[in-house]
C-alpha cells in the first residue's frame, strides 16, 4: 500500500529545494534524537553525536552501538532503512562500517528528497507548522508542477498556549505583529489564532496538532485567565490553576474553529521534557532528553471534549498519551464521544515516541481492538525528521498483520482472505485517506 504520513517534522524547505545530502550520516544522524540517545546509551562522547566530528566517525560509533539494540525498535528501523533504500542486507556492525558507509554514500547520490519520498510510494505528508510561519515553502511546492506528491501543513499552535513556557511573551508580540493585532488578554489570544487558522486552511492544512506536557482541563474563567496572560507577559511564570484555566479556554476556541474548517484535531500530551537541564542549555529542546511522565492528566480528556462538544465544537480528534498505562483510558473515553455519522470519529492514536516499538504498539492495537473499533483505526505515522523513516511504516504494517494473523489462527476472525486484505488496507491507508480528506 502507498504512505500517507499525517504527522511528521521534515522540513517543507527541503522538500521545496528537492535536497539532495552529502553523505548517510547527514540524513541518517543528522537530528535523530532516537539514536542519539541510544549512542549515549552505548558510551558515545557528545562530540561525536551531535558535535562536529567527521560523518564516517559518526557512522562508525552508531554502527558500534547498533549491535547491542537487541530488542530495540531502532535495531529493526535501521536495517530497514538499510535494505529498503541501499540494497543492504547484512547487519551493520564496527567490522563493516567503512564498507556500508561508502555503499550507502554511492547510492545516496543518485537521490533526493523527493525521490527518496517517490521511493517509498509516498503519496502525501502533514508536516508540522508554527501558527506564525508564512508557508513559504508550502506555496512553492503547491505551485510546482512536477511534484505530484501533497505535501500540507499542520497547525501547532503549542507556543501561544503553553503559557507557563520559556519564551511565551516573546511569543505572543511575534503573533501580534504577524496577525496586525493587539494582544492584550485570552480572548485577543484566540482571535489571532483563529484567523491564523484562516490563513493555514487557505493553503490546503487539513489538521492541527497541540502538543501538551499533561493535557488539562480547568472550568473557564476570563478573570483567572487574563490574569495568567498578564502575568506571563510580564515574564512570570502563572499559578499552574491559571495557566490551565486559560490554556482551556484558548484550547475550546481553536476546537471550535476546526470544527468550522473540518479539520482533524490531534492533541500528543504526557510529556516529561527537557529533563537534563545542564544538556537542555547546551543543546536545547528535541535533544534526546524527555521522558514520560507518569502525571499525564488523561483523567482530564474527558472534560475537556466534553467541554468541545458543549460548545458546539468537537472536531474529528485523534488522542495519544506517552504514557502506555493511559491506553484503555484513552480508548474508553474515546468511545463515549463518537457520533455524528462519522466512523472512528474519536481516535486513539498509534503506539508514538517511546511507545513505538513491537511491545507498545501490539499494546495500543490490542486495547483498541478491545474497547474500540480496529477496523476503523488510521494508524501510521512516523513523527520523524527523516527522509528515511517511512520504513517505520512497514514496521507498524509487519506487527498488525502479525497480530491479526495470530487472532485469526486461533480461531477469533474467520480466515476470509478478502475480508482480511480490506481490513488490513483500511488501516494502513483506505481510512486515513478519508478521515482527512486527502483524496489520494
Amino acid at each position: 500500500m502507498p504512505i500517507i504520513d499525517y504527522h511528521c517534522h521534515i522540513s517543507p524547505k527541503e522538500i521545496a529545494e528537492d535536497r539532495k545530502f552529502d553523505n548517510i550520516s547527514e540524513v541518517w544522524l543528522g537530528g535523530d534524537h532516537y539514536k542519539w540517545r541510544q549512542m549515549r546509551f552505548g558510551g558515545i562522547p557528545e562530540n561525536v553525536i551531535t558535535g562536529d566530528a567527521d560523518p564516517r566517525e559518526k557512522f562508525r560509533a552508531f554502527a558500534s552501538v547498533l549491535p547491542k539494540l537487541i530488542g530495540n525498535p531502532m535495531y529493526h528501523w535501521s536495517h530497514l532503512e538499510l535494505k529498503r533504500v541501499f540494497g543492504i542486507e547484512e547487519p551493520l556492525t564496527a567490522d563493516n562500517a567503512d564498507e556500508i558507509y561508502d555503499k550507502c554514500n554511492e547510492v545516496l547520490s543518485k537521490y533526493s528528497a523527493r525521490e527518496l519520498m517517490r521511493k517509498f510510494h509516498v503519496k502525501a505528508v502533514c508536516t508540522t507548522d508554527d501558527p506564525c510561519d508564512d508557508l513559504h515553502w508550502h506555496k512553492v511546492i503547491a505551485g510546482d508542477e512536477t511534484m505530484e506528491i501533497k505535501v500540507l501543513p499542520a497547525f501547532r499552535p503549542d507556543k501561544a498556549i503553553n503559557i507557563e513556557k520559556e519564551g511565551f511573551a516573546d511569543y505572543i508580540c511575534k503573533l501580534s505583529q504577524i496577525t496586525g493585532r493587539k494582544i492584550q488578554c485570552t480572548e485577543d489570544v484566540a482571535e489571532a489564532l483563529c484567523e491564523r487558522i484562516d490563513f493555514f486552511a487557505s493553503h490546503g492544512c487539513p489538521c492541527a496538532d497541540h502538543g501538551q506536557d499533561y493535557c488539562m482541563y480547568e472550568k473557564p474563567d476570563k478573570a483567572m485567565a487574563d490574569h495568567a496572560f498578564q502575568t506571563a507577559m510580564e515574564h512570570q511564570c502563572p499559578a499552574k490553576k491559571e495557566a490551565d484555566v486559560y490554556k482551556t479556554m484558548v484550547t475550546i476556541a481553536c476546537a471550535k474553529k476546526y470544527v468550522e474548517k473540518k479539520w482533524v484535531m490531534q492533541i500528543h500530551f504526557g510529556c516529561l521534557r527537557n529533563n537534563n537541564k545542564r544538556q537542555f542549555a547546551l543543546l536545547g529542546a528535541d535533544t534526546g532528553y524527555d521522558a514520560v511522565n507518569s502525571r499525564s492528566g488523561v483523567e482530564n480528556v474527558a472534560p475537556l471534549l466534553n467541554a468541545f462538544a458543549e460548545n458546539e465544537g468537537l472536531p474529528k480528534m485523534i488522542l495519544y498519551s506517552l504514557n502506555p498505562c493511559d491506553n484503555t483510558a484513552l480508548v474508553t473515553i474515546a468511545g463515549c464521544f463518537q457520533g455524528g455519522g462519522i466512523a472512528g470519529r474519536i481516535q486513539q492514536g498509534s503506539g508514538w515516541w517511546f511507545n513505538d516499538n513491537r511491545t507498545g504498539m501490539r499494546s495500543q492495537l490490542t486495547e483498541l481492538a478491545n474497547n474500540g473499533m480496529l477496523g476503523c483505526f488510521v494508524g501510521m505515522l512516523t513523527d520523524s525528521r527523516s527522509f528515511l523513516s517511512y520504513t517505520r511504516h512497514e514496521y507498524f504494517r509487519r506487527i498488525l498483520c502479525e497480530l491479526i494473523g495470530k487472532w485469526v489462527e486461533s480461531g477469533q476472525y474467520p480466515e476470509d482472505k478478502p475480508q482480511l486484505i480490506s481490513l488490513v488496507e483500511d488501516i494502513c491507508y483506505n481510512n486515513t485517506n478519508n478521515y482527512f480528506g486527502f483524496q489520494v
